[in-house]
């Protein structure tokens, strides 16, 4: 008898466990104004597309193995009633919504759930609306940054956006999380150029700036994606750039004294001209010497002007690189996107390509990121570098971000990206492999946790800062059921420093039940 019961209540969990997956897809259906419209926008398991959608902008592929969680149902809207209608019939049968943007999610947040969860993905939300004339674009959340530049450079070689450096990645995402890019120095971040926003919320409400009010409109543009609702399009600002723009790479080893530039770029390169977004990408090669590991360091720079006018700047500030016109290219603004894009020579259509991955990674890779105050010392950066001629690093990469420029006088709490006044410069760490060693995942990961753990002394403290859009749950993350403040302050903090607490009574009242969430979404005051 009791083995009976059992298996009653087994039986009856699963059917419970079923239904509202069933009865969501019922429910769609008749909320919608237009059934045969919705109807063309859903993907179930069984539907034969439904792979093929949900792997369409999965970029790290660690989120796309049999063991990982898949939603019951993907719906690519083409309507904003489609969005109400979705937000409706998840509420009402108890399913999370993940929303998806260009998929470059570092932890897969957008697409991955360890609940029963539906992904809207807005691949049908592109368009790009530009307004030369007042300098202004609307784009939609689903579009990629390279459409944004491409439709931009259409109409005018001297506006653009100051967005990301990757062309794939969605616009929804990168300015909901801040929006880091080469013409941050120069004009702020992707959050700092919006002017307005079309928004869904909680209750189906389809808000502007003007009707949001300005606090859910200071929430949106750096407080993360997916905690407040669904953005479904951005008035951008457009920004002037010249009609020659330059580029330079150079490239020394630690055997051509690599180090000491090192050392020299943390003193200077955050007080470059805003014009400038120095870095230093620092990898593992082997030397021409003898064969035996090196470091190479590569120092490369947008410059917003002629090689006539970097070159002198670039012998005062900083002669020992030695910059050489011969390490310079001139170009348009819209041919540099392809170089850091390692893209030259390609048509400015492949701006357009959506299956385009980051060159920096691999098929699988973790990301993490620090922000540096103080110079690094020589023995710290030697500590450094012998880390990244382990085994595990072979394909790691290391990058120096300078700060400085315009981020020196925004002020820390203008939007929820709080990296402002008193950075050097941001670290980002990436180490990647490939599908035939995906085996040994966790071997790499251990490692960027390793070089993680050494950086500690040497970056920002209380709270030692990270950048909210290179998701990293090794930081944090909220319990999939009842998230508390206290325990996702413990991340939050770290992406947002000061800006949390407003970040949580924002969403208190906006999202007050807590239906938009994920693992390190923002959390309501209970």
């Amino acid at each position: 008898m009791l083995l009976l019961s059992l298996v009653l209540a087994a039986l009856l969990s699963f059917s419970m466990g079923a239904l509202p997956h069933e009865d969501f897809l019922q429910c769609l259906s008749l909320r919608s104004n237009d059934s045969s419209t919705i109807s063309s926008v859903i993907y179930t398991r069984n539907n034969p597309s439904y792979s093929t959608v949900l792997e369409s902008t999965i970029r790290n592929l660690r989120f796309n193995s049999t063991n990982t969680p898949k939603p019951l149902v993907i719906v690519t809207p083409s309507r904003t009633s489609h969005f109400q209608a979705t937000i409706y019939c998840s509420r009402k049968h108890g399913l999370q919504i993940r929303t998806r943007s260009g998929g470059h999610d570092y932890e897969g947040l957008s697409y991955v759930a360890k609940v029963p969860f539906v992904v809207v993905d807005l691949v049908n939300f592109q368009s790009v609306d530009v307004d030369v004339e007042n300098r202004v674009a609307w784009v939609q959340a689903g579009a990629i940054l390279g459409e944004v530049y491409y439709r931009i450079a259409e109409k005018s070689r001297t506006l653009s956006f100051a967005g990301g450096v990757f062309h794939s990645i969605g616009v929804g995402g990168y300015i909901s999380g801040g929006g880091f890019g080469l013409l941050f120095r120069k004009y702020g971040t992707g959050g700092d150029n919006v002017i307005d926003a079309q928004f869904i919320d909680v209750n189906g409400r389809i808000l502007d700036r003007k009707s949001m009010g300005e606090d859910l409109f200071w929430a949106i543009r750096g407080g993360g994606g997916g905690s407040f609702g669904i953005v479904l399009a951005w008035k951008l600002k457009l920004v002037p750039v010249p009609a020659t723009v330059t580029v330079f790479s150079v490239s020394r080893t630690l055997e051509q004294n690599a180090t000491q530039l090192i050392l020299r770029w943390q003193e200077i390169a955050h007080q470059l001209p805003d014009e400038m977004n120095p870095d230093v990408s620092m990898f593992s090669v082997n030397s021409t010497q003898d064969g035996r590991k090196t470091i190479l360091a590569s120092f490369s720079s947008l410059f917003l002007g002629t090689i006539d006018e970097l070159l002198p700047i670039m012998q005062q500030r900083f002669p020992e690189l030695g910059l050489s016109r011969q390490d310079c290219s001139e170009m348009s603004w819209i041919e540099s996107i392809l170089y850091f894009n390692q893209l030259q020579n390609q048509p400015l259509e492949i701006l357009l390509n959506r299956t385009f991955r980051n060159p920096l990674g691999g098929q699988y890779y973790k990301i993490k990121s620090d922000y540096v105050k103080e110079p690094i010392s020589e023995t710290a950066l030697n500590g450094l570098f012998s880390r990244l001629s382990d085994e595990e690093a072979s394909s790691a990469i290391i990058i120096f971000m300078a700060y400085g420029g315009i981020m020196d006088r925004i002020p820390e709490e203008a939007t929820p990206f709080p990296h402002r006044a008193g950075n050097l410069y941001k670290i980002y760490y990436n180490v990647n492999w490939q599908e035939q060693d995906n085996v040994n995942s966790q071997k790499y990961i251990d490692w960027s946790r390793r070089v993680y753990n050494y950086m500690t002394p040497f970056v920002s403290k209380s709270p030692r800062e990270a950048y909210a859009n290179y998701r990293d749950l090794d930081l944090g993350s909220n319990n999939v059921g009842v998230t508390s403040y206290t325990q996702a302050s413990v991340w939050g903090r770290k992406y947002f420093k000061n800006n949390f607490d407003r970040l949580v009574q924002v969403k208190t009242k906006i999202d007050p039940e807590n239906f938009f969430k994920h693992e390190q979404s923002i959390p309501p005051l209970h």
